[in-house]
């Protein structure tokens, strides 16, 4: 646990609003305000900074799919443009959301919505976003297995590791009208690997596997992305983590990198709970157990939802990075 010596403790301060006062300005703020979640946020913000900026450090990103469906896709989009991150893993829902949104919209909702009415006029609702089904499963079916079958008959080969797929895909979004939107596209682009160890789950997944029902000799294979982050992991010489949420693509990322006795740096961004025993609400103390996060390392988490705190935290570290750019890759 964490000490505490009057002598040298730091004392709270107010937080001044100025005019035009910029997103880095008012986080350096937080940090001096003392209190509650400012203060992680602060944390956070220093901790993405240094692992951003530390030359031997792979930076991991892992994030749940229905943010996507949201403006911060936009923020995600920043990061692999800018070339901040290193490796993505993320799910299936993911690549969904991505990918509709280049050629359809999704729309403001609410909460509150009557979903049984939602239902029956083909509108699906993801909390208070919603999007009709042509924005959605209709336009993903229209434009996936297509894409399915060109690199089928393309690339030459029929046993492909997910991120070899997402990468074939988004190079297939070259000159399409709104690919500089898409996380996908900018990934390929920028060689950014993106691992999806849950494939199967969504739309995308199905239509591999509607494909697959003629196509026996077409394989997604998932161990030869393991093979891919596991030399990944033994190759850096420190690794650090942006972790939003949780489940599969928060555990995978810690997962490998306990092989090489634990990330450096790790940022938690979540909502959960841990008294449940929950994955997703477990704290980097946690983790420190298991040796996925090293006992010394740069570590918080920031409680609250991802899109809010995400976009403060990278609009803060790009602020800061805009006068020394910094990037990976």
């Amino acid at each position: 646990m964490d000490g505490f010596d009057i002598e040298i403790a730091k004392p709270v301060k107010d937080i001044k609003p100025e005019r035009s006062m910029s997103i880095s300005e008012l986080v350096k703020q937080f940090s001096s305000a003392g209190g509650f979640t400012a203060k992680k946020l602060a944390d956070a913000v220093d901790i993405v900074e240094d692992m951003v900026k530390d030359e031997k450090t792979t930076v991991f990103l892992s994030f749940p799919a229905a943010i996507i469906s949201t403006g911060t896709r936009g923020i995600v989009k920043e990061l692999v443009k800018r070339k901040l991150v290193d490796v993505v893993i993320t799910t299936c829902g993911t690549l969904d959301h991505d990918l509709a949104r280049i050629w359809k919209k999704y729309y403001h909702g609410s909460f509150m919505l009557d979903d049984a009415e939602l239902h029956r006029m083909g509108v699906n609702r993801i909390g208070n976003v919603v999007t009709p089904n042509e924005c959605y499963g209709i336009i993903l079916e229209e434009k996936i297995l297509p894409m399915i079958e060109d690199i089928y008959r393309n690339s030459k080969r029929k046993r492909l590791s997910t991120r070899e797929l997402i990468w074939e895909v988004g190079k297939r979004l070259e000159g399409e009208k709104n690919a500089d939107t898409s996380i996908i596209y900018w990934c390929w682009k920028n060689r950014i690997p993106v691992f999806v160890p849950g494939i199967t789950d969504g739309a995308f997944g199905s239509q591999l596997w509607i494909f697959y029902q003629q196509h026996k000799d077409f394989i997604v294979d998932v161990l030869k992305d393991e093979c891919e982050l596991s030399d990944i992991v033994y190759s850096s010489e420190k690794t650090g983590a942006l972790i939003v949420g949780g489940g599969i693509s928060k555990h995978h990322t810690i997962w490998w990198n306990q092989f090489k006795d634990g990330l450096d740096y790790a940022v938690y961004i979540t909502t959960a709970v841990e008294w449940d025993g929950s994955l997703s609400g477990a704290r980097p103390r946690e983790a420190v157990s298991w040796g996925k996060i090293k006992e010394r390392a740069k570590k918080v988490t920031v409680e609250g939802d991802a899109t809010l705190i995400l976009p403060i935290i990278v609009c803060a570290v790009i602020d800061r990075l805009t006068a020394n750019p910094v990037s990976h890759g």
